[in-house]
C-alpha cells in the first residue's frame, strides 16, 4: 500500500512538472515573442517608437499592481480557481491583440492580456513549493530558470519569423494557453488546503501572511530579487543593446547575439546548479552572485569589441543563473502553504517593480552622466547589494 501511495504521488508530481513547463513557456511567451513585430507595427499603425512601446509596458503594467490580489484569491479559493480563468484571459487577449483593427485597440486588448498574465509567474512558483520538497525543490526551480533562459533566447527568433508573414501572428501564439487551462483542470493535483474558502478569513490571512514576509531572512531574500532584476532588466537587457549600437557600432544582428549569449550563459549556469550545491548553499551563491555581477558590470565600458563583450555578458549570465533559482527556493521553503500563493504573489510584485526601477533609474544616470555611467553605478549597486544581504543573512542559512 505504501508502494503505491508513492507511486501514485510520483505519477501526480511528473503532470505537474509537464504543467510547469507549459506554464514557464507561456509567461515568457507573452512577454518576448512579439518585440521583432514592434516596428511593422509601428509602420502600419503609423505611431511612433515612444508610442509603441506601449505594446510592452500595458502589458507589463498589472504584474506589478494586481498580482498579490491574484495571490489572495489562490489561497483562499484554490489556485486552478485563478489559474485557469487567467490563461484564458491571456489567451483571448493575446488573440484579439493580433486582430486589433488599430492601435488603441490592440493597446486595450495588451493591457487585458497583461491582467491574465499578472498571476501566472506566482502561481507557477506557488505549484512548484506546493508539489516539491528539499533537493527536488531545487532541480525544479533550477530547471525552470534554465528553461527561462533557453526560451528568452528562442522565442525573438520565432516571433522573428512570425512577424515576416505578418505583425499579427505572433499574438496569435497565445491561443495555446486554452488546452493548457484544460490540462490544468483536468490534471493538476495538488494537496488539500488546509483551510477551505468557507472558512477564509482576510483579516486573519493577512496577518499571516505579512507575519511570515516580515522577518530578516524574507526581506533579504525580496531585497537580492529586486536587485538582480533591476541589474538584469535596467543594465543588461535595456543599456548592453545601446551601449553596443552606439559605442561599437554593432548591427541589430550582432545585438541580438550578445543578447541570446546571456540568455544561454543564464540557463548553461542554472542547469549545473545542483553541482554547485554540493560546494556551496544557496545563500553563499545569491552572495556570489553579486559579486559576479558587479566584476561584469566593471568590464563593460573598457570593451571596445563587441566580441570581447561575450566576457562580461557571461559573468552576467551567470550571476542570475545561479541567483534566481537560489533565492525562489528559498522563499519557497520559508512561505507557509495556507498563504503560499500570497507570499509568492509579494514576491512577484517585487520582480516587477525591480524590472520598472532598473531601466527608470538607468535612464536618469544615462541622461546626466552619460550611458557608460550606468554600467559604473550599476556595478556600485551590485557591490552595494551585496554588503546589505550579507547582513540580513548569514551564512548558516
Amino acid at each position: 500500500m505504501i508502494k503505491k501511495t508513492k507511486q501514485a504521488s510520483n505519477g501526480n508530481q511528473d503532470k505537474n512538472f509537464y504543467i510547469i513547463i507549459c506554464l514557464t513557456l507561456i509567461a515568457i511567451i507573452g512577454g518576448t515573442i512579439y518585440s521583432p513585430a514592434l516596428p511593422s507595427i509601428a509602420n502600419n499603425f503609423n505611431v511612433s517608437s515612444d508610442q509603441v512601446s506601449l505594446v510592452s509596458t500595458l502589458f507589463q503594467f498589472p504584474g506589478a499592481i494586481v498580482t498579490p490580489i491574484f495571490g489572495v484569491l489562490a489561497d483562499s479559493f484554490g489556485r486552478k480557481q485563478v489559474l485557469v480563468p487567467s490563461l484564458l484571459v491571456f489567451a483571448l487577449g493575446g488573440a484579439f491583440s493580433g486582430l486589433a483593427p488599430n492601435f488603441r485597440s490592440l493597446a486595450e486588448w495588451r493591457l487585458i492580456q497583461g491582467i491574465g498574465t499578472a498571476s501566472l509567474e506566482s502561481l507557477q512558483l506557488t505549484i512548484i513549493s506546493d508539489s516539491y520538497k528539499g533537493e527536488k525543490l531545487n532541480s525544479v526551480m533550477a530547471f525552470v530558470a534554465s528553461l527561462n533562459g533557453i526560451s528568452s533566447a528562442i522565442f525573438p527568433l520565432i516571433g522573428g519569423l512570425l512577424a515576416s508573414f505578418s505583425w499579427r501572428f505572433p499574438f496569435l501564439v497565445s491561443l495555446f494557453a486554452i488546452p493548457l487551462a484544460l490540462m490544468v483542470l483536468t490534471t493538476l493535483k495538488l494537496p488539500q488546503q488546509e483551510h477551505p474558502a468557507q472558512n477564509f478569513q482576510l483579516k486573519p490571512y493577512l496577518k499571516n501572511t505579512w507575519g511570515s514576509i516580515n522577518n530578516r531572512q524574507v526581506i533579504g531574500l525580496l531585497f537580492a530579487v529586486m536587485s538582480l532584476f533591476m541589474v538584469q532588466v535596467g543594465a543588461c537587457l535595456t543599456y548592453i543593446p545601446i551601449f553596443a549600437g552606439k559605442q561599437l557600432g554593432a548591427s541589430e544582428l550582432l545585438i541580438g547575439i550578445t543578447l541570446t549569449s546571456l540568455s544561454l550563459s543564464l540557463a548553461i549556469t542554472a542547469s549545473r546548479l545542483n553541482l554547485l550545491l554540493r560546494y556551496l548553499s544557496q545563500v553563499q551563491l545569491i552572495k556570489i552572485s553579486f559579486l559576479l555581477s558587479g566584476l561584469g558590470l566593471l568590464i563593460i565600458p573598457s570593451v571596445h569589441n563587441i566580441w570581447l563583450l561575450l566576457i562580461p555578458i557571461f559573468f552576467l549570465g551567470a550571476a542570475q543563473g545561479i541567483a534566481f533559482p537560489s533565492t525562489q527556493t528559498l522563499l519557497a521553503m520559508l512561505s507557509a502553504q495556507e498563504s503560499r500563493a500570497g507570499f509568492m504573489a509579494v514576491n512577484s510584485t517585487i520582480q516587477s517593480w525591480g524590472q520598472t526601477l532598473g531601466p527608470l533609474l538607468g535612464s536618469i544616470v544615462d541622461a546626466i552622466w552619460g550611458t557608460q555611467a550606468v554600467f559604473y553605478a550599476s556595478a556600485v549597486f551590485s557591490f552595494a547589494s551585496f554588503i546589505v544581504f550579507n547582513t540580513l543573512l548569514t551564512s548558516k542559512q
